[in-house]
């Protein structure tokens, strides 16, 4: 089964699907296989954006991307540092 990424938006767009046919009731089972994915990767949809609007998992995304781009700012910070302290250190 190959790996597919999914837009904020299609994921909420999904659970919201899925909301509606566990309220017709259909087994959690029957609604991932309709929806196309599997019950863990549902379950951790509806942990992480359970509950959203569109705009807000928006946003969310955003966060994590900048968020990802400062420590990755940070580590090269301290991978200098470090390297400076390093040379200071042999040069006396």
């Amino acid at each position: 089964m190959s790996r597919k990424q999914h837009t904020p938006e299609q994921i909420i767009g999904k659970l919201r699907e899925a909301e509606v046919e566990l309220a017709q009731g259909a087994t959690v089972g029957q609604v991932c296989k309709k929806i196309g994915v599997t019950k863990q990767t549902y379950y951790r949809w509806r942990s992480e954006y359970g509950g959203m609007r569109v705009d807000q998992a928006k946003r969310l995304k955003q966060l994590e991307q900048e968020n990802g781009r400062l420590k990755k700012l940070v580590g090269e910070q301290a991978l200098d540092l470090a390297i400076l302290k390093e040379a200071a250190a042999g040069n006396y």
